[in-house]
Protein backbone atom coordinates (compact mmCIF):
# COMPACT_ATOMS: atom_id res chain seq x y z
CA UNK A 1 0.00 0.00 0.00
CA UNK A 2 1.58 3.24 -0.96
CA UNK A 3 2.39 5.80 1.51
CA UNK A 4 0.13 8.80 1.67
CA UNK A 5 2.81 12.08 1.58
CA UNK A 6 2.54 14.05 4.93
CA UNK A 7 1.22 17.03 5.36
CA UNK A 8 2.52 20.36 5.53
CA UNK A 9 1.73 22.44 7.87
CA UNK A 10 2.54 26.33 7.34
CA UNK A 11 2.62 28.42 10.57
CA UNK A 12 0.91 31.71 10.74
CA UNK A 13 2.96 35.11 9.70
CA UNK A 14 2.58 37.29 12.50
CA UNK A 15 2.03 40.85 11.57
CA UNK A 16 4.25 43.73 12.98
CA UNK A 17 2.08 45.74 15.00
CA UNK A 18 3.63 49.12 14.59
CA UNK A 19 3.32 48.23 10.98
CA UNK A 20 -0.24 47.48 11.68
CA UNK A 21 -0.56 51.25 13.37
CA UNK A 22 1.36 53.18 10.59
CA UNK A 23 -1.62 51.74 8.14
CA UNK A 24 -4.06 52.64 10.14
CA UNK A 25 -2.85 56.05 10.42
CA UNK A 26 -2.50 56.19 7.08
CA UNK A 27 -5.96 55.45 6.36
CA UNK A 28 -7.91 57.62 8.80
CA UNK A 29 -5.47 60.18 7.59
CA UNK A 30 -6.22 59.50 3.94
CA UNK A 31 -9.91 59.24 5.23
CA UNK A 32 -9.57 62.81 7.02
CA UNK A 33 -8.06 64.12 4.05
CA UNK A 34 -11.08 63.76 2.03
CA UNK A 35 -14.09 64.65 4.34
CA UNK A 36 -12.27 67.71 5.80
CA UNK A 37 -13.45 69.92 3.22
CA UNK A 38 -17.42 69.15 4.11
CA UNK A 39 -16.51 69.05 7.88
CA UNK A 40 -14.85 72.77 7.89
CA UNK A 41 -17.89 73.65 5.45
CA UNK A 42 -20.21 72.19 7.80
CA UNK A 43 -18.54 73.55 10.76
CA UNK A 44 -18.45 77.17 9.24
CA UNK A 45 -21.84 77.18 8.32
CA UNK A 46 -23.91 75.93 10.98
CA UNK A 47 -22.42 74.66 14.20
CA UNK A 48 -20.42 78.46 14.40
CA UNK A 49 -23.26 80.99 14.00
CA UNK A 50 -25.52 78.79 16.07
CA UNK A 51 -22.61 78.99 18.81
CA UNK A 52 -22.67 83.19 18.17
CA UNK A 53 -26.23 83.52 18.14
CA UNK A 54 -26.35 82.07 21.38
CA UNK A 55 -23.49 84.46 22.66
CA UNK A 56 -25.56 87.20 20.76
CA UNK A 57 -28.33 86.64 22.96
CA UNK A 58 -26.83 87.20 26.27
CA UNK A 59 -25.99 90.16 25.02
CA UNK A 60 -26.87 93.89 23.94
CA UNK A 61 -25.75 94.46 20.51
CA UNK A 62 -26.92 97.00 17.79
CA UNK A 63 -24.31 95.10 14.65
CA UNK A 64 -22.44 98.47 14.82
CA UNK A 65 -20.93 99.70 18.48
CA UNK A 66 -19.38 97.30 20.64
CA UNK A 67 -21.38 95.08 22.21
CA UNK A 68 -22.15 94.31 26.18
CA UNK A 69 -23.38 91.31 28.00
CA UNK A 70 -26.69 91.50 29.80
CA UNK A 71 -27.59 88.68 30.70
CA UNK A 72 -31.23 86.62 30.34
CA UNK A 73 -32.56 90.45 30.27
CA UNK A 74 -33.41 89.50 26.77
CA UNK A 75 -35.16 86.63 27.51
CA UNK A 76 -37.24 88.49 30.08
CA UNK A 77 -37.73 91.59 27.91
CA UNK A 78 -39.21 88.89 25.58
CA UNK A 79 -41.60 87.64 28.12
CA UNK A 80 -43.05 90.87 28.67
CA UNK A 81 -43.48 92.57 25.17
CA UNK A 82 -46.52 92.36 23.61
CA UNK A 83 -45.47 92.36 19.95
CA UNK A 84 -43.86 89.01 20.87
CA UNK A 85 -46.52 87.70 22.31
CA UNK A 86 -48.92 88.45 19.10
CA UNK A 87 -46.06 86.92 16.44
CA UNK A 88 -46.46 83.99 18.90
CA UNK A 89 -50.20 83.93 18.72
CA UNK A 90 -49.88 84.61 14.93
CA UNK A 91 -47.72 81.87 14.19
CA UNK A 92 -49.88 79.28 16.42
CA UNK A 93 -53.07 80.00 15.02
CA UNK A 94 -50.80 79.52 11.31
CA UNK A 95 -50.03 76.51 12.60
CA UNK A 96 -52.80 75.12 13.80
CA UNK A 97 -54.77 75.79 10.60
CA UNK A 98 -52.15 74.87 7.96
CA UNK A 99 -50.67 71.42 9.21
CA UNK A 100 -54.04 69.61 9.87
CA UNK A 101 -55.66 71.18 6.64
CA UNK A 102 -52.83 70.23 4.08
CA UNK A 103 -52.28 66.92 5.70
CA UNK A 104 -56.26 66.33 5.25
CA UNK A 105 -56.64 67.85 1.88
CA UNK A 106 -53.49 65.92 0.44
CA UNK A 107 -54.57 63.01 1.66
CA UNK A 108 -58.04 63.37 0.21
CA UNK A 109 -56.45 64.14 -3.22
CA UNK A 110 -54.05 61.14 -3.10
CA UNK A 111 -56.65 59.17 -2.12
CA UNK A 112 -58.45 60.35 -5.56
CA UNK A 113 -55.77 60.48 -7.41
CA UNK A 114 -54.53 56.89 -6.58
CA UNK A 115 -57.03 55.30 -9.37
CA UNK A 116 -57.34 54.50 -12.58
CA UNK A 117 -58.73 57.25 -14.50
CA UNK A 118 -58.01 59.51 -17.75
CA UNK A 119 -54.99 61.46 -17.25
CA UNK A 120 -54.08 61.07 -13.77
CA UNK A 121 -50.19 61.80 -14.18
CA UNK A 122 -51.76 65.13 -15.61
CA UNK A 123 -53.72 65.56 -12.73
CA UNK A 124 -50.94 64.52 -10.01
CA UNK A 125 -48.32 67.20 -12.06
CA UNK A 126 -50.68 69.92 -11.94
CA UNK A 127 -51.45 69.42 -8.00
CA UNK A 128 -47.73 69.67 -7.34
CA UNK A 129 -46.61 72.54 -9.45
CA UNK A 130 -47.84 74.52 -7.08
CA UNK A 131 -45.16 73.08 -4.14
CA UNK A 132 -42.33 73.73 -6.93
CA UNK A 133 -43.25 77.88 -7.56
CA UNK A 134 -41.18 79.77 -4.87
CA UNK A 135 -43.06 81.25 -2.00
CA UNK A 136 -41.57 84.75 -3.26
CA UNK A 137 -43.46 84.37 -6.48
CA UNK A 138 -46.57 83.17 -4.58
CA UNK A 139 -46.31 85.72 -3.09
CA UNK A 140 -45.83 88.80 -5.34
CA UNK A 141 -48.89 86.77 -7.83
CA UNK A 142 -51.27 86.77 -4.86
CA UNK A 143 -50.31 90.26 -4.36
CA UNK A 144 -51.79 91.18 -7.52
CA UNK A 145 -54.56 88.90 -7.32
CA UNK A 146 -55.93 89.93 -3.90
CA UNK A 147 -55.34 93.93 -4.66
CA UNK A 148 -57.99 95.58 -3.19
CA UNK A 149 -58.57 98.21 -6.10
CA UNK A 150 -56.99 96.28 -9.30
CA UNK A 151 -57.05 92.79 -8.21
CA UNK A 152 -58.93 90.07 -9.92
CA UNK A 153 -60.50 89.15 -6.55
CA UNK A 154 -62.49 91.66 -6.28
CA UNK A 155 -63.55 92.32 -9.80
CA UNK A 156 -65.11 88.77 -9.82
CA UNK A 157 -66.36 89.43 -6.50
CA UNK A 158 -67.72 92.42 -7.70
CA UNK A 159 -69.38 90.73 -10.86
CA UNK A 160 -71.23 88.62 -7.96
CA UNK A 161 -72.77 91.29 -6.26
CA UNK A 162 -70.27 91.29 -3.77
CA UNK A 163 -68.93 94.16 -2.25
CA UNK A 164 -65.26 94.79 -2.24
CA UNK A 165 -63.10 93.10 0.42
CA UNK A 166 -59.55 94.66 1.88
CA UNK A 167 -57.75 90.93 1.57
CA UNK A 168 -54.34 91.19 2.68
CA UNK A 169 -55.09 94.64 3.82
CA UNK A 170 -58.23 93.76 6.37
CA UNK A 171 -56.56 92.56 9.78
CA UNK A 172 -59.45 90.55 10.25
CA UNK A 173 -58.60 88.53 6.98
CA UNK A 174 -55.10 88.69 6.01
CA UNK A 175 -53.39 85.81 8.19
CA UNK A 176 -56.52 83.49 6.80
CA UNK A 177 -55.08 84.34 3.35
CA UNK A 178 -51.83 83.21 4.06
CA UNK A 179 -53.04 80.24 5.21
CA UNK A 180 -54.96 79.85 2.12
CA UNK A 181 -51.96 80.44 -0.22
CA UNK A 182 -49.53 78.00 2.10
CA UNK A 183 -52.70 75.50 1.62
CA UNK A 184 -52.34 76.10 -2.53
CA UNK A 185 -48.63 75.28 -2.42
CA UNK A 186 -48.21 73.08 0.47
CA UNK A 187 -50.92 70.45 -0.14
CA UNK A 188 -48.97 69.19 -3.72
CA UNK A 189 -46.16 68.04 -1.38
CA UNK A 190 -48.97 66.12 1.19
CA UNK A 191 -50.12 64.68 -1.99
CA UNK A 192 -47.23 62.96 -3.80
CA UNK A 193 -45.72 61.36 -0.53
CA UNK A 194 -49.44 60.00 0.30
CA UNK A 195 -49.36 58.79 -3.00
CA UNK A 196 -46.39 57.02 -2.87
CA UNK A 197 -47.05 55.45 0.75
CA UNK A 198 -51.20 54.57 -0.66
CA UNK A 199 -48.63 52.28 -3.85
CA UNK A 200 -47.51 50.06 -0.49
CA UNK A 201 -50.95 49.44 1.40
CA UNK A 202 -51.41 45.31 0.91
CA UNK A 203 -53.74 44.83 -1.98
CA UNK A 204 -54.45 41.59 -0.29
CA UNK A 205 -55.45 43.39 2.62
CA UNK A 206 -57.64 45.32 1.07
CA UNK A 207 -59.45 42.45 -0.77
CA UNK A 208 -59.90 40.59 2.15
CA UNK A 209 -61.59 43.78 3.74
CA UNK A 210 -63.89 43.63 0.96
CA UNK A 211 -64.58 39.98 0.75
CA UNK A 212 -65.74 39.90 4.13
CA UNK A 213 -68.07 42.72 3.58
CA UNK A 214 -66.22 45.97 4.90
CA UNK A 215 -67.51 49.40 3.17
CA UNK A 216 -65.25 51.84 1.64
CA UNK A 217 -65.33 53.92 4.85
CA UNK A 218 -64.49 50.87 6.75
CA UNK A 219 -61.22 49.96 4.62
CA UNK A 220 -60.15 53.27 4.59
CA UNK A 221 -60.58 53.71 8.38
CA UNK A 222 -58.97 50.00 9.86
CA UNK A 223 -56.99 49.41 6.04
CA UNK A 224 -55.67 52.39 4.69
CA UNK A 225 -55.12 55.13 7.65
CA UNK A 226 -53.77 52.30 9.84
CA UNK A 227 -50.60 51.57 6.94
CA UNK A 228 -49.99 55.33 5.74
CA UNK A 229 -49.79 56.09 9.91
CA UNK A 230 -46.05 56.56 9.92
CA UNK A 231 -46.21 58.80 6.56
CA UNK A 232 -48.97 60.83 8.53
CA UNK A 233 -46.24 61.27 11.32
CA UNK A 234 -43.74 62.38 9.18
CA UNK A 235 -46.15 65.05 7.54
CA UNK A 236 -47.34 65.95 10.51
CA UNK A 237 -43.55 67.43 11.95
CA UNK A 238 -42.43 68.52 8.55
CA UNK A 239 -45.65 70.35 7.99
CA UNK A 240 -44.88 71.75 11.70
CA UNK A 241 -41.76 72.64 11.23
CA UNK A 242 -42.34 74.67 7.95
CA UNK A 243 -45.21 76.32 8.98
CA UNK A 244 -43.39 77.51 12.53
CA UNK A 245 -40.15 78.72 10.14
CA UNK A 246 -42.96 80.77 7.41
CA UNK A 247 -41.22 84.03 6.31
CA UNK A 248 -40.93 85.01 2.59
CA UNK A 249 -44.83 84.76 2.26
CA UNK A 250 -44.99 87.23 4.94
CA UNK A 251 -42.31 89.04 3.74
CA UNK A 252 -43.30 89.15 0.29
CA UNK A 253 -47.57 90.13 1.03
CA UNK A 254 -47.88 92.07 3.97
CA UNK A 255 -44.74 93.03 5.64
CA UNK A 256 -46.19 92.12 8.96
CA UNK A 257 -49.04 93.62 8.66
CA UNK A 258 -51.85 95.48 8.82
CA UNK A 259 -51.36 96.34 12.21
CA UNK A 260 -49.12 93.13 13.32
CA UNK A 261 -52.07 90.75 12.52
CA UNK A 262 -49.18 88.69 10.30
CA UNK A 263 -46.20 88.94 12.19
CA UNK A 264 -45.10 85.77 12.88
CA UNK A 265 -42.27 84.87 15.11
CA UNK A 266 -39.28 84.07 12.09
CA UNK A 267 -40.54 87.76 10.56
CA UNK A 268 -40.37 89.23 14.58
CA UNK A 269 -36.81 88.07 14.16
CA UNK A 270 -35.69 89.82 11.40
CA UNK A 271 -37.46 92.83 12.01
CA UNK A 272 -35.71 93.19 15.47
CA UNK A 273 -31.91 92.07 13.98
CA UNK A 274 -31.96 93.91 10.80
CA UNK A 275 -34.50 97.08 11.23
CA UNK A 276 -34.67 97.58 14.41
CA UNK A 277 -30.71 97.18 15.11
CA UNK A 278 -31.44 94.66 17.80
CA UNK A 279 -29.81 92.29 16.91
CA UNK A 280 -29.33 90.10 20.63
CA UNK A 281 -32.94 90.66 21.34
CA UNK A 282 -33.35 88.91 18.04
CA UNK A 283 -31.09 86.33 18.79
CA UNK A 284 -33.03 85.62 21.99
CA UNK A 285 -36.40 84.98 20.06
CA UNK A 286 -34.30 82.61 17.41
CA UNK A 287 -33.39 80.32 20.51
CA UNK A 288 -37.09 80.77 21.48
CA UNK A 289 -37.85 79.29 18.20
CA UNK A 290 -35.39 76.32 18.27
CA UNK A 291 -36.84 75.22 21.36
CA UNK A 292 -39.86 75.31 19.83
CA UNK A 293 -39.10 73.58 16.95
CA UNK A 294 -37.55 71.16 19.14
CA UNK A 295 -40.73 70.12 20.88
CA UNK A 296 -42.21 68.31 18.00
CA UNK A 297 -38.91 66.53 17.15
CA UNK A 298 -38.92 65.21 20.68
CA UNK A 299 -42.77 64.03 20.43
CA UNK A 300 -41.87 62.39 17.10
CA UNK A 301 -39.66 60.32 18.50
CA UNK A 302 -41.18 59.53 21.68
CA UNK A 303 -44.09 58.47 19.35
CA UNK A 304 -41.49 56.01 16.88
CA UNK A 305 -39.82 54.60 20.10
CA UNK A 306 -43.08 53.82 21.61
CA UNK A 307 -44.34 52.15 18.21
CA UNK A 308 -40.79 49.92 18.06
CA UNK A 309 -41.47 49.01 22.11
CA UNK A 310 -44.92 48.10 21.10
CA UNK A 311 -43.72 46.42 17.66
CA UNK A 312 -41.11 44.12 19.45
CA UNK A 313 -43.28 43.04 22.60
CA UNK A 314 -46.05 41.90 19.78
CA UNK A 315 -43.19 40.13 18.18
CA UNK A 316 -41.90 38.48 21.04
CA UNK A 317 -45.90 37.29 22.05
CA UNK A 318 -46.13 35.51 18.43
Amino acid sequence: MPRLPTPVTVSPVRSDPRALRRRHRREAATAWAFVSPSVLVIIGLSVVPVLWSLLLSFRADDLVTPSRWVGLDNYHALVQDPHFHEAVRNTLVYTLLYVPLSIAAGLALALALNRRIRFVGLYRTLFFVPFVVSATAQGVLFSFVLDPEFGAANSVLHRLGISSQGFLTDPSQALYLLIVISLWSGTGLCTVIYLAALQDVPKELIEAARLDGAEHRHVLRHVTLPTVAPVTVFLLLWQTIQALQVFDLVYVTTKGGPLGSTTVIVYFIWEQAFKNFTAGYGAAAAYVLALALLVPAVVLRLVRSGRERHTRKEAATS
